[in-house]
């Protein structure tokens, strides 16, 4: 999906906007390994949430399944810089449950994207929801935005937290108060 001359050549303007030269020895590759790396930072547009949870168990029991501090980096859409931090999912199956690396590539699906947290929160449970079909899911995010860190603010450390409740665990406090102790250290 990603086209690369095209971004070969935004990088290019992008440079000479900011006053560089572009046939520097320093910057002469850059547009080539910034196309490339967008390819892997961005290739969450080529990666299929229904093809991912696709492999399925069956299982008899209906207990939370957890994972926790799974680990993102993704970009803020308004300002193209990076956001980052730790996602926990759970979900109350409804016969069937997904390998738990499934949820990690999940994530990257939306991750690997340009958006916005409260946004990727929602798609990841919404995912699961559609595709999985289990009895309640909650995802909570937390991310150190570049945006707030680095530029604006410049409030290093803050983070953000997003959560997405749907099914039982919208409908249940204690639900939702047995998800925060499961994901305390």
């Amino acid at each position: 999906m990603i086209d690369k001359s095209k971004v070969e050549k935004a990088i290019e303007l992008l440079l000479e906007g900011i006053g560089e030269d572009v046939t520097r020895e320093g910057l002469a590759e850059t547009p080539k390994r910034i196309a490339a790396m967008y390819e892997e930072i961005y290739g969450g547009y080529d990666m299929d949430p229904a093809e991912i949870l696709k492999k399925r168990f069956k299982v008899t029991g209906s207990e939370i399944v957890l994972e926790k501090d799974i680990t993102f980096y993704s970009t803020c859409e308004h300002h193209l810089l990076p956001f980052y931090g730790k996602i926990h999912i759970a979900y109350i199956p409804d016969g069937e449950v997904v390998g738990l690396s499934k949820l990690a590539r999940l994530v990257e699906v939306y991750a690997k994207r340009p958006q916005i947290q409260e946004q990727m929160t929602a798609q990841i449970a919404d995912a699961l929801m559609d595709n999985l079909h289990p009895k309640g899911v909650m995802v909570l995010a937390e991310a150190e935005h570049m945006c707030m860190t680095m530029r604006g603010i410049k409030k290093p450390g803050s983070k953000t937290q997003t959560i997405a409740t749907r099914g039982e665990f919208k409908d249940s406090e204690n639900l939702r108060r047995q998800f925060f102790d499961m994901i305390k250290d």
